[in-house]
């Protein structure tokens, strides 16, 4: 981060993620869920809704149902936050069932063929329209291959299919591929060690009930991880309720800026306590906000807080904070 200013004190209005209680974050926090093959991305969130008894419940990206693995689940007013795993990476181990006999050095250079951008048409079963689409793989390595059976392990942009990889790489190899078996491991910063299962998740909230909230404190995760992934600024707290409200960050109330930030990219607005307010765009880059003493600095698209968290102190008049 780069300190525009001498850094104000928070008023203490707000609270630190990592002190909230175990029913704050039942109503504003995200459970990761070890996904088991079977039931269906929105099954299992339904599922989760049903026994934390949040007033709403979303997941961070479609799994389909013989797919297991990580499935991050936001409760209540987390659910805002959700979008933000699309600016994050992914990461699986999978089984790749090649329907010919292929020299692993033939196979070996497909692979590095399809590591960096790649072009993807959406499966059939997809929901999305299908349509040809760029997707960036960090990584894609042969883990093992026994017969026709390849192992894999990939890093991609959110929004890859690795279904479809596996088929175009099969017709770049000549003899046809699908994909056998698959496990998400990584969600952004979000790993399977992270993850629990259902019925775990429902002995720990039995156990929360009976006055035990050990277990069910270590599964439930402050939105805020969600945004680790994104540059920040961090906000002087007379702007926080502004932006609450809609309004655009101007530079006068910026403390600090992350030194990454690039105008028309992806910005994670927080508060000296480190919550979450908005997710937005950069107007300027971040050299030009520490300069700049006027103007908006980040267009505040998606609010994560709810209005009143922190004390109006803006008129009615004002159209930034």
């Amino acid at each position: 981060m780069l300190v525009k200013s001498k850094r104000p004190v928070s008023s203490g209005v707000g609270r630190r993620p990592e002190d909230r209680t175990v029913e704050e974050l039942l109503k504003d926090g995200i459970v990761v869920i070890d996904k088991p093959a079977g039931p269906t991305s929105h099954q299992v969130t339904s599922w989760v809704g049903q026994m934390t008894g949040a007033s709403k419940a979303a997941h961070g990206g479609t799994l389909d149902p013989r797919v297991t693995g990580v499935l991050p689940v936001g409760l209540g007013s987390a659910v805002r936050a959700m979008d933000a795993l699309h600016y994050g990476t992914k990461a699986y181990v999978g089984v790749m069932k090649m329907h010919g006999s292929v020299d692993q050095k033939r196979l070996a250079e497909v692979f590095d063929e399809f590591t960096g951008e790649i072009f993807q048409t959406p499966p059939m079963r997809s929901a999305v329209k299908r349509e040809m689409r760029t997707r960036i793989v960090e990584s894609l390595k042969m883990l093992e291959v026994s017969d026709r059976d390849v192992l894999f392990m990939v890093d991609c942009e959110a929004g890859t299919y690795i279904r479809s990889l596996c088929v175009d790489m099969g017709d770049a190899i000549g003899v046809g591929a699908h994909l056998q078996d698959l496990r998400r491991t990584r969600a952004g910063v979000l790993t399977e060690d992270m993850a629990v299962s259902l019925h775990d998740l429902k002995d720990s909230l039995e156990e929360h009930r009976s006055g035990n909230s050990t277990h069910l404190k270590k599964m439930l995760l402050p939105k805020e991880m969600l945004l680790a992934q994104i540059p920040k600024v961090e906000v002087k707290d007379s702007a926080v309720d502004a932006i609450c409200h809609g309004a655009s960050l101007a530079a006068p109330g910026i403390v600090t800026i992350d030194e990454t930030i690039r105008k028309g990219g992806t910005v994670a607005v927080m508060t000296l306590s480190g919550e979450g307010v908005g997710i937005g765009t950069a107007l300027m880059d971040a050299e030009e906000m520490l300069k700049r003493k006027e103007g908006f600095a980040v267009d505040v698209s998606r609010v994560l807080m709810p209005v009143g968290t922190y004390m109006r102190v803006w008129g009615s008049s004002q159209k930034s904070a």
